[in-house]
């Protein structure tokens, strides 16, 4: 069973690298249809891996920041292809230094942010902004900051939090069930599944109580633990 599963990683992997590759050419030659390619690549990547993906709830039209837990790179493969929103996804700078998946990243041109840098926060501010203002591109994160092996989701960074309620953001949360069935990168098996989306209601931070974003971690955390316990699904 462990070597079906090692073999169908390294299929995935195989499939990853391939739509991957294919959607950098298309960006770079079909620049003015990023949202397309990255949507139906995704898509395709999803269908390749025989990953079938259940929606519960509702994605908000007004949404302009998702926060979504995390622990893989299906997740992201999920969201887009389940949200022909064009999503600005905001990950660590040093993503956009890894080969081939980086250049998807810069052609793609999502946001980077440096975690060394004092300024991180001003620029990702700025980054935000210019992505909703003028790109008119909803921008999603991972609260978490980095992967988490387990159930529980990880203390949430505070960039997230402050972005939200500088600019008075219509916030929603969403939660990934089944991406580490999908591939599991820690452990470089893959033992398929369907995938599971919920997105939560969202939140006009304009108009939250203080306490929105400890709420937000606790319900999230409460959708995961009740997928485990009514049907024996993990995240």
């Amino acid at each position: 069973m462990k070597i079906f599963a090692r073999i169908r990683f390294y299929y995935s992997a195989f499939v990853i690298s391939l739509v991957v590759s294919v959607m950098i050419v298309l960006l770079y030659l079909l620049p003015r249809h990023k949202a397309k390619i990255l949507h139906y690549g995704n898509k395709a990547m999803l269908a390749l891996m025989g990953a079938r993906v259940d929606v519960v709830g509702k994605p908000d039209d007004r949404a302009q920041l998702y926060l979504i837990n995390h622990q893989g790179i299906v997740d992201i493969i999920t969201l887009e292809a389940i949200l022909d929103k064009n999503l600005n996804w905001v990950a660590k700078k040093e993503l956009f230094e890894v080969p081939w998946f980086g250049l998807l990243l810069k052609n793609a041109e999502m946001i980077a942010v440096d975690r060394e840098d004092r300024r991180g926060l001003i620029k990702l501010m700025k980054d935000v902004k210019k992505s909703l203002d003028e790109l008119h591109r909803p921008v999603a994160i991972f609260p978490e900051g980095t992967r988490a092996k387990g159930q529980n989701l990880l203390p949430f960074k505070e960039g997230a939090k402050f972005i939200a309620e500088k600019f008075g953001l219509v916030v929603q949360p969403v939660v990934v069930i089944g991406s580490k069935s999908v591939v599991n990168e820690h452990e470089k098996t893959s033992i398929g599944g369907d995938l599971k989306v919920i997105f939560l209601p969202s939140i006009d931070v304009s108009k939250a109580p203080k306490d929105w974003y400890e709420k937000l971690r606790e319900d999230m955390q409460k959708s995961i633990d009740a997928q485990l316990a009514s049907h024996n699904l993990s995240r």
